[in-house]
């Protein structure tokens, strides 16, 4: 793989490389967003930081990232990976017990709803 060209400038796959590891560092800004909004309970924006990851993460999906890395980059991916991950974790210990205080919440509601639908008196 060629790193600089004649010319001095970076190759296509250098580039490709370069531009790789910034959506990785892309990724882990925007987690590290995600886990703010978490902790903060912005749901609505948490869920926006997501929309944009996925964005950014089909991207990467479409660059067949293992041809275009050097060895350095690719100890570099996956550093960004384990902290991308690291802080997934710590953004599901937040919503999980959320999630299941509004799945609980939803279902308590929706059996009152039945209750009160079966024991509703005509007039």
């Amino acid at each position: 793989m060629k790193f600089d060209t004649p010319s001095g400038h970076p190759s296509e796959d250098n580039r490709n490389g370069m531009q790789i590891i910034a959506t990785y560092e892309a990724i882990l800004t925007i987690t590290d967003q995600m886990l703010q909004a978490a902790k903060n309970s912005d749901w609505d924006r948490l869920v926006a930081l997501e929309q944009d990851c996925k964005h950014l993460t089909t991207w990467l999906i479409e660059q067949h990232t293992y041809e275009q890395l050097s060895d350095e980059q690719k100890k570099k991916k996956v550093s960004l990976i384990h902290e991308i991950l690291e802080r997934d974790a710590e953004i599901r210990n937040i919503t999980e017990p959320w999630m299941t205080q509004l799945q609980n919440k939803l279902t308590s509601y929706g059996q009152k709803r039945k209750l009160g639908q079966t024991y509703q008196t005509d007039s």
